[in-house]
């Protein structure tokens, strides 16, 4: 039985490998600069050989002005060490066969003396101070006692954990009360465990949600759809539903969605099973309408909470008291229905009055 777990948990981790570009990561931490001055910074599912967000924050060390930056990765990572080198030249008698790491920095700068700072000072450090990287005792599992002990003491947790683990890990990150900046599915936002997080405002959306593209290791099988080949032969999948998650404040949270429609009862139709206005896209919120509606996920995208209040979802996983009380029937599925017809789920919102908030 346990050999079946731990087969089953290796085919996870395989599918978990997706490799986040520099270039999304620069694109979505230029809006938070002024969150890093003298913070701890950990990156606790990145192999530091091997992932960009290790790359991003120590080439940017000093402009960020950070206290310290931990990475860790997982030593089951087929790739780890091997496949997706951030840097040329790598003695393979410096990684050990173990891939378990843990690289703590407080300080760089032009170490090998050539005039410049780039991505091989980072290595220079590496190879010259044996206390900036360690073997970890464990494998390095985020989950792990050690991994635990080292989030207690940082304070900004930034990574692109594995998508099958997201809401264990996102629970973790909760409990421990830290700050963060993370990549999800927003399909998450639907999920028993998450959606709470999001309507109680302790968990929003960043600037960057939509598609995103991703390395993968070779072992990856060609697709017919959004998966490509480039012309290194680096294999590539990207995904549209992709979402920066935060809960750092940042101004797009406080910017107002343009309102321009006008309300009517034979543009906007009640629910069957709910009081509340169905609304087919974000952009046709009526802007004189204060009641209960019903509008696509995609608004989270948009959402300001000086200017609206998350009611509920209509999922059957959101059992919630407000979400009962709009319900007027107890026998239909919870999606709302318009003319006995189902609609796509819906966040369930409601206009802010002056005053309300």
């Amino acid at each position: 039985m346990s050999g079946n777990k731990s087969f089953h948990a290796a085919s996870i981790a395989k599918e978990d490998e997706f490799y986040t570009q520099l270039s999304d990561i620069e694109n979505e931490l230029k809006h938070y600069k002024t969150h890093f001055e003298n913070k701890v910074v950990f990156c606790n599912c990145d192999d530091p050989f091997e992932s960009n967000f290790f790359k991003y924050f120590a080439l940017n060390f000093n402009t960020l002005k950070l206290k310290k930056l931990i990475c860790t990765g997982y030593d089951t990572s087929p790739v780890m060490g091997k496949q997706l080198s951030l840097f040329d030249d790598i003695d393979d008698n410096f990684i050990e066969k173990r891939y378990a790491y843990k690289i703590e920095i407080t300080n760089v700068g032009d170490m090998n003396k050539d005039g410049s700072f780039d991505i091989n000072d980072i290595l220079y450090l590496l190879k010259q101070k044996k206390n900036v990287l360690k073997l970890l005792k464990g494998n390095g599992d985020f989950r792990s006692d050690e991994c635990i002990e080292l989030l207690k003491d940082s304070d900004i947790v930034v990574t692109n954990p594995p998508f099958s683990l997201f809401r264990e890990y996102m629970a973790e990150l909760i409990k421990y009360e830290k700050n963060f900046l993370v990549i999800g599915n927003q399909n998450n936002v639907s999920t028993k465990d998450f959606f709470p997080l999001i309507k109680d405002n302790k968990v929003w959306m960043g600037y960057k949600c939509g598609d995103m593209s991703f390395m993968v290791p070779d072992y990856y099988q060609p697709r017919e759809t959004r998966f490509w080949i480039d012309e290194n032969g680096q294999k590539w999948r990207s995904l549209g539903n992709i979402c920066w998650y935060t809960n750092l404040d940042i101004p797009k949270r406080h910017e107002n969605l343009l309102l321009y429609k006008k309300y009517s009862k034979e543009e906007y139709q009640e629910y069957d099973n709910y009081k509340a206005i169905n609304v087919d896209k974000v952009s046709d919120i009526p802007e004189d309408y204060f009641g209960v509606m019903g509008v696509p996920v995609t608004f989270l995208d948009k959402y300001n909470p000086e200017q609206f209040k998350i009611i509920g979802h209509t999922h059957s996983a959101d059992k919630t008291e407000d979400v009962e009380k709009l319900r007027t029937s107890k026998t239909d599925r919870h999606r709302g229905l318009i003319n006995g017809k189902q609609k796509y789920e819906r966040i369930l919102i409601q206009r802010v009055k002056k005053g309300d908030n």
